[in-house]
């Protein structure tokens, strides 16, 4: 069964509007495994406008499942992940300021600079993805670097679900049978929600993993965070 792993970047963005702790980020990690999520989520970016790095350091010591970190491979960031010892590390192509992740990795011309980043946390015995577009070059390109995993980006399929879910779905769904065939582990992530989960995970059932906050965490302000992630892991049931 595809995993649940969520994404607690928009619990911080409410934090930080106020300032202070509240809602508290540490509660909202031990709280989402305590109700099923099979994993946590993180995306410090460099202003720390969400997750900061602190909050990081202070989260580790509560996860049970599996902790992500999700960022661009800069030097403050490896270090991060290598300092908490990250159950993964999802490499992703943001620029500083970036809004929020909106390409994959062009893994064939940036193929130098992945097969080094990840060569270093593997020596860390840290799991490796790389956040791609549904291109079977792309994925090709990703276990060329290395990789473990790839992270298919979703968004494209969520925009065009709503019009032709078949239609969506079929460049995931090729590029998800590329990524099995090499042995790679398939994760996706962006813009997934109730709405369209299901269906994605239907007609790719060997998605390892789901990396979903914004729609998530959106949806438990109506149903409260228990019953929210309860609807989640229903749509994930094969």
């Amino acid at each position: 069964m595809t995993r649940l792993s969520v994404n607690i970047n928009k619990i911080a963005t409410l934090r930080n509007s106020r300032g202070g702790s509240v809602p508290n980020v540490v509660e909202a990690a031990i709280n989402c495994q305590k109700f099923g999520a099979e994993g946590i989520t993180v995306h410090p970016r460099p202003d720390e406008r969400h997750i900061r790095r602190q909050d990081v350091y202070d989260i580790k010591p509560h996860i049970y499942t599996e902790l992500n970190i999700e960022g661009y491979p800069s030097e403050d960031f490896l270090k991060l992940v290598v300092d908490v010892k990250a159950n993964q590390a999802t490499l992703v192509p943001d620029k500083p300021g970036q809004l929020t992740s909106d390409h994959g990795w062009d893994t064939l011309k940036d193929a130098d600079f992945l097969r080094d980043v990840i060569k270093e946390l593997k020596q860390h015995g840290i799991r490796t993805s790389i956040f791609v577009d549904p291109d079977t070059k792309m994925v090709e390109g990703a276990k060329e670097v290395g990789a473990d995993r790839i992270e298919l980006y979703t968004e494209p399929y969520a925009s065009m679900y709503v019009i032709d879910p078949e239609k969506a779905v079929a460049p995931f769904v090729q590029a998800a049978k590329v990524a099995k065939s090499l042995g790679l582990g398939i994760n996706a992530g962006h813009d997934l929600s109730l709405k369209n989960l299901k269906y994605l995970v239907d007609m790719i059932p060997y998605i390892d993993e789901v990396s979903i906050g914004h729609a998530l965490i959106a949806d438990a302000l109506y149903m409260g965070l228990h019953q929210t992630i309860r609807e989640y892991l229903e749509c994930l049931k094969p």
